[in-house]
């Protein structure tokens, strides 16, 4: 890649997060209203194997609804997320007072490696610019044995997502079946070990656990 490419290719990603960015947070205030959004965050914590799990990182955590339903689940330990939007973070402190909650790039995660247990990380690998990179990132902060689950859309309706970002912004493509799944997120060493499939009646969803295959 030449210097030129290089520095086409890494304004296109800085204009593709600064439009994401302020989609959500211009979404911050209304976002919970969606029973499509509480409902498979309900799903995802009750798929979650939480044996020995001591500290969860929910990547692309918005206003907080995994965390929240994992700890309406009983869960009591060490909770983190991370956003893209510090609105959503905001709206998330208000509902998880006691977690770690940070505005940050999913590519960039601050945190030491082998710091988490489990990354949780529900809609929101179809709007990163790099999902492999930050899918790599949950490979280095997980803990040996650490599991990750994501939740990605199989059938996606665009007239129930009016609030979303562009078409331009979003790649299902990566995610949207088990096969193309599994193959996304081998590079960073990992392979679905189960899976379970989610609808309200009209978005499908794929929620999926990964582990390691070293």
């Amino acid at each position: 890649m030449t210097d030129d490419e290089r520095a086409s290719h890494e304004q296109a990603s800085a204009e593709h997060l600064k439009a994401v960015r302020e989609r959500f947070d211009d979404r911050a205030p209304t976002y919970d209203d969606s029973a499509m959004h509480r409902g498979l965050a309900a799903a995802v914590a009750a798929f979650a194997d939480l044996t020995e799990v001591d500290a969860v990182l929910d990547v692309a955590t918005g206003t907080g609804l995994v965390l929240r339903a994992l700890r309406d689940r009983g869960y009591a330990r060490s909770m983190t997320g991370v956003d893209l939007s510090p609105r959503m973070i905001d709206e998330a402190r208000r509902h998880l007072p006691d977690a770690e909650l940070l505005a940050a790039d999913a590519t960039e995660l601050p945190f030491a490696d082998d710091t988490f247990d489990l990354v949780t990380c529900v809609t929101g690998l179809q709007l990163f610019p790099h999902p492999q990179a930050a899918i790599a990132e949950w490979m280095r902060v997980l803990r040996p044995g650490g599991r990750a689950i994501t939740a990605t859309f199989l059938a996606f309706d665009p007239s129930r997502h009016r609030g979303a970002p562009a078409a331009a912004h979003i790649d299902h493509t990566p995610f949207d079946s088990l096969e193309r799944l599994g193959e996304t997120v081998a590079p960073a060493g990992f392979i679905v070990n189960r899976s379970d499939t989610w609808t309200d009646g009209a978005d499908e969803v794929l929620i999926a656990e990964l582990i390691s295959a070293r």
